[in-house]
Order: C-alpha cells, then structure tokens, then sequence
C-alpha cells in the first residue's frame, strides 16, 4: 500500500511552485519525518517531510518541474524500512550520493548543505563543521573540498615543436533564475521606476559605541547570552528615530498615505538562494539584546531556508548592512511599499576634527534612501542625523534623550 507525496498548500497570492531537489531516489528507505524534497516558491523554500516509515516510491514530478499546491508530487510504500530487499554480493556498493542523502537524513544540517555534500561525494563525518554543537555550514564543505580537491597541473613540454600550452577552457554555464531570485529582480526593478528615490548620506563617528562594548561585553554576553554587535544599536536608534520623523514609516496605498504606530523594521540578510528581509517587529519595545537575538535567530533560519512568509512580510522600515561584506558606501534600494531604508557599510579608521585636533577615529558612511513623494529632502536629512547623534552618545538612548 502506498500513500502520496503532495505539495504543500502554497503562501497567500503564490500560485505555484518550483521543484528544487529531491533527497531520494526510488527505492531508498525512508524514515518519519526525513526531508524528502525541497520546493521553492518565488519568497521561501518549503521543505516536505515524510509522513512515516517506508520506501520511496515512484517519483511522478522530477526536479525542474513547476507545480501547484496539493499536486502529487511522488509516493512512499508504506511498510518498515528495513523491511526492503537487501542488496545481494553481485551489486554495487551504494554510490557516494546515495550515502551522503542517508547520512544527512537527521536533520542536523540544512537542505543546501546536504545537495552540496552530495554533490562532492561526500558524508557529514567527512567535514569538520563551524557552527553551534558542530553544525556544517557551506562554507565547510566548500572549504573541505578546496583543502583536499586541486588537479595537479601537466607537466610542461619539453620539445621545441610542441604547440603553446592553454592556459584553460573558456567554458559557460546556463542555469535557469531561481524563482526567488526573479522575484527579487522584479521587486527591486519595481522600486527604481515606481518610485521618486533619492538619497542622503551621512558619516557615524562609532568610537564612543565601539569603547561602551569593549567595557560591557563579557557583562553583556553572559547575561543575555549572546554578543552586542553594530546592528542593534542602529535598529534602536532607528527606531527613536522613526517615532520623530512618521513620514519615514509611512507608506503609500494607492491614493492614501498610511502612517504606522509600530515599528516592525526588516533587516536585509544575504542567503544561498538570494537576499531575503525578515522583520523584526514592535522594535519600539526591545531591547538592545532582544534585537540581537532576534537578528541571530533569523539569520540561521535564512542559512538554512526555513524562514517562513509570516516572518518576511509587512515590514515598515529596512536596513541593510553591506559593511559585512567590506562595502565602504553604497545607495540602497526601497522594499516597497515603505518609504525609506537605511544603509549601513564598514568602519573604517580616519582622521577628522575633533575639539580642533586631528584625531583618528572608526568612522563609518550611512545612507538613507528615500521616496520623495512621501519624505521631504528636510525629514530625510533629519532623520539620518538623529541616528548619527544617538549611535554617537549612545547613552542617549538609555536615557531616552
């Protein structure tokens, strides 16, 4: 007796879906709860799990394959898994890929890390991973493989009529646009031509900041159990700052300006699949550890592509920081339909004035990208100097100054 694989039912608006990988094969064993196949959607990937023991079936829609909700997808054989027929001293030993999809059928590492050791041949006790209690990120595997890969070159030609060596195949590779990466495509080509976009820039002096963590920050972790970074102190202050200026946190519908008492601000995180921007929400009542926190339990979700459409969406207020990537400024682009972002970039060592001396200090660039039909050039320009001067003398925001 067999039972049906079905695609999940599918996020508001979302008609369909994208088949990424499945993680078995027909006949491999199955256990409860294993992630059988990776389905993607143009904001989130779904991951469908096997609803008990047994053996895959007939896989009826390949990878590649565009579906919608409750289509059926494949089937499990019910019955135990061991139950299935052993293989005899004639056939081969199960292929590395078969294996990885076996060892990695826990749950301890994520769909993208278990398609990537798959794909170099490779388990999970063959990668020393970096994360909490061991846990194997990409960059461990892509890091295992660059360490123990390489092809030696061939050994240079000794003979003088011997033709000039090339130096290397110029190859190309055509691979279809993940359905999320189209979708942040059109939203971000959205935002540049149905919007009156400007921004303004700014410099934040994080040398006050930067002394406040160097005294608190073995306190600070061992209270709150995680570490104080650049991010929360900006949320706050962009949160204080929202309240001064609510033309920032409005946004527009059709011919009305919606302005918002709460203040629930996404935060761009870099994933595998794309850029994605989960919301931290009702910002106007946490904490700076409580933003840290959060901030830390979305970016593992979007590493391992669990976030949900729930965490994504309704957001009043962006913030990106391309500083972690080594960006020393940039103009960010608008997640409509809100009306500005902030843009955060690397800090960065230089000399300015100071009390009419020349002082080295850690000065970081932000930029607040706008729309100008609902900001003003003179809130703008208000609005990034109210973050600089609380980042600045971050007492400011503990006293609610």
């Amino acid at each position: 007796m067999s039972s049906e694989i079905k695609v999940p039912t599918l996020p508001e608006s979302i008609a369909d879906a994208l088949i990424v990988t499945w993680y078995k094969a027909e006949g491999d064993p199955v256990q409860r709860d294993e992630v059988l196949v990776d389905i993607e959607t143009d904001k989130v990937v779904m991951e469908v799990p096997a609803a008990h023991d047994g053996v895959m079936g007939k896989i009826i829609e390949p990878e590649g394959t565009t579906v919608t909700a409750h289509q059926v997808i494949g089937s499990i054989e019910e019955g135990s898994a061991a139950g299935a027929a052993p293989a005899t001293a004639a056939e081969p030993a199960a292929t590395p890929a078969a294996a990885a999809s076996s060892d990695e059928g826990d749950g301890q590492t994520s769909p993208s890390v278990r398609k990537l050791l798959t794909e170099h041949g490779l388990s999970a006790s063959d990668v020393k991973g970096s994360g909490k209690n061991g846990r194997i990120s990409k960059e461990d595997v892509e890091a295992h493989v660059a360490n123990k890969g390489g092809v030696s070159a061939p050994a240079a030609s000794t003979s003088a009529d011997a033709p000039m060596a090339v130096a290397g195949e110029r190859t190309e590779k055509r691979v279809p646009m993940s359905r999320l990466r189209s979708r942040i495509a059109e939203r971000l080509l959205d935002a540049t031509q149905n919007t009156a976009m400007l921004t303004t820039f700014n410099e934040v002096n994080m040398h006050a900041f930067i002394e406040m963590r160097k005294q608190y920050k073995d306190q600070f972790e061992k209270s709150h159990g995680i570490k104080l970074g650049f991010m929360s102190i900006f949320l706050k202050a962009a949160t204080e700052a929202l309240k001064r200026y609510p033309d920032v946190n409005a946004s527009i519908d059709g011919d009305d300006i919606v302005y918002h008492s709460y203040c629930d601000i996404g935060v761009a995180v870099s994933s595998d699949r794309g850029l994605v921007v989960p919301v931290v929400r009702n910002t106007e009542y946490m904490s700076l550890a409580t933003i840290e926190k959060s901030i830390a339990e979305y970016a593992e979700k979007a590493r391992d592509g669990k976030l949900s459409i729930e965490e994504m969406t309704g957001g009043t207020f962006t913030v990106s920081n391309g500083g972690v990537f080594g960006s020393l400024l940039s103009t960010p682009i608008l997640n409509p339909p809100q009306s500005a972002i902030l843009g955060m970039h690397a800090t960065q060592a230089r000399p300015i004035a100071e009390n009419g001396e020349v002082v080295i200090r850690p000065m970081m660039y932000v930029a607040l990208s706008y729309d100008h039909r609902i900001v003003d050039g003179k809130g703008a320009v208000g609005f990034l100097k109210t973050i600089k001067e609380l980042v600045e003398d971050p007492q400011r925001l503990v006293l609610d100054l």
